[in-house]
């Protein structure tokens, strides 16, 4: 990795509002995988909560939310996956067919450790915990990760917001964790994210607790970035750095430039995921789709930053075949099942 966030962020804001040049040869990925929280789950939460026969009560109830996204349509993984061809399955079951492009291991209220922000002591694995589950199935059938995947990392967040952590320095070790456990496995190509202003988010605006997050995400988002200055010095391993902070920063200061036309401190969403109040009639003109989710139209925009920044530099070797990963799921869906309150 040559440059870190705040340089990266030059060069993606140049392809961010022309989708044309985008347009690249993603062939070389040969499976997608993804690890994070609400902001990468394309269905696991959903899936658990038994939204594919009850949807209007799962979490996050469809409508308003899409089915399995917390959103009000694709998200970032949805827009990434259809370019380069890839769409990964979520690991929570029920699953039609073994997973062949991927596996999506992002689960709602994840922290960044081993356990969920929100239901700490239930079994659902965190951002370490998900890469763990990963990495000891590899271990256990003498494999090696694929070379030539596109990994993500994506989280932190919670921490901060629902998790109480006050010492950024703590979550990104376990982010550290998370990818140095991904390149001994013999993961290549970690495409991992920074966070947006925490404080700006319409839940840190109302609960008044938007300087702590502001001061939070600061800090975070420095000690990732050193974090992966030490990490990226194998020259065999391409950690891309995703500059989300940047971005997030361009479209609070200039919304209407990308299509929003909603004050960004009221989200579409009004209430919580139990108890939703209100939605409005045009969710891609505000910038959240609730309290804490982007909606929609800022997933492509994050999208399209992360593809800029993936299309650049990636590591390949010979393909080698995807695994059959069998996790230990269904105890997940059971406490999920009784266990609700997750966001």
């Amino acid at each position: 990795m040559k440059k870190v966030f705040a340089a990266a962020g030059c060069v993606l804001f140049s392809f961010m509002l022309s989708p044309k040049a985008m347009a690249g040869n993603f062939s070389q990925f040969s499976q997608f995988y993804v690890f994070g929280d609400s902001l990468s789950d394309t269905g696991n939460v959903f899936a658990a909560t038994e939204g594919l026969t009850n949807p209007e009560t799962a979490i996050p109830p469809n409508p308003p939310y899409a089915p399995g996204r917390f959103s009000n349509g694709n998200i970032w993984v949805d827009f990434v996956g259809k370019e380069i061809g890839l769409i990964p399955t979520t690991f929570i079951p029920p699953q039609v067919n073994i997973p062949t492009e991927g596996i999506n291991f992002a689960i709602g209220g994840s922290s960044s450790g081993l356990n969920n922000a929100l239901v700490p002591d239930a079994p659902l694995p965190g951002v370490l915990g998900q890469v763990g589950l990963f990495t000891q199935n590899l271990i256990a059938n003498n494999q090696k990760a694929d070379p030539n995947a596109l990994y993500t990392l994506w989280g932190g967040a919670n921490d901060y917001i629902f998790g109480n952590v006050t010492d950024p320095n703590q979550t990104v070790s376990n982010l550290s964790q998370a990818i140095e456990s991904l390149t001994q496995a013999g993961a290549k190509n970690i495409a991992v994210f920074n966070l947006p202003d925490l404080g700006e988010l319409p839940f840190a605006i109302a609960t008044n607790t938007s300087a702590q997050l502001t001061q939070l995400t600061l800090s975070h988002n420095a000690a990732l970035e050193q974090a992966l200055n030490s990490l990226s010095g194998n020259s065999d391993i391409n950690i891309i750095p995703i500059d989300v902070n940047s971005l997030f920063n361009r479209i609070l200061a200039s919304p209407g430039e990308f299509g929003f036309t909603q004050n960004p401190a009221i989200p579409c969403v009004v209430g919580d995921l139990n108890n939703i109040t209100s939605v409005c009639d045009n969710p891609d003109e505000f910038i959240f789709f609730d309290a804490v989710h982007p909606s929609s139209q800022s997933h492509r925009l994050v999208a399209d930053v992360t593809l800029s920044a993936i299309k650049h530099e990636t590591v390949s070797e010979p393909s080698t075949l995807l695994s059959s990963l069998v996790i230990g799921a269904m105890g997940t869906v059971g406490v999920l099942r009784q266990r609700r309150k997750i966001s």
